[in-house]
């Protein structure tokens, strides 16, 4: 199955920004499928490794962690 996240939060609501990129490392992609992840609008700010360092969303992995699982599948993310 090939999925395609769509992500539009930023830094302003950690939670609601890392839930898609969740979903896509610890989700989809650990069940075997092929996965890829926009950022859209306000999450275009994750781009910078500053601020998705900051990002640590409730009941989730911190964005840091989450981007690196991807970085390391190479996952799409696209901007």
């Amino acid at each position: 199955m090939r999925t395609l996240y769509f992500c539009t939060t930023g830094a302003a609501d950690p939670t609601g920004a890392s839930l898609p990129l969740h979903v896509a490392a610890n989700g989809s992609l650990e069940a075997g499928h092929e996965v890829a992840v926009v950022l859209a609008g306000d999450a275009t700010e994750l781009v910078e490794q500053t601020k998705a360092g900051e990002v640590e969303g409730i009941g989730v992995p911190a964005a840091r962690e989450l981007f690196a699982k991807l970085r390391d599948h190479e996952v799409p993310v696209h901007v």
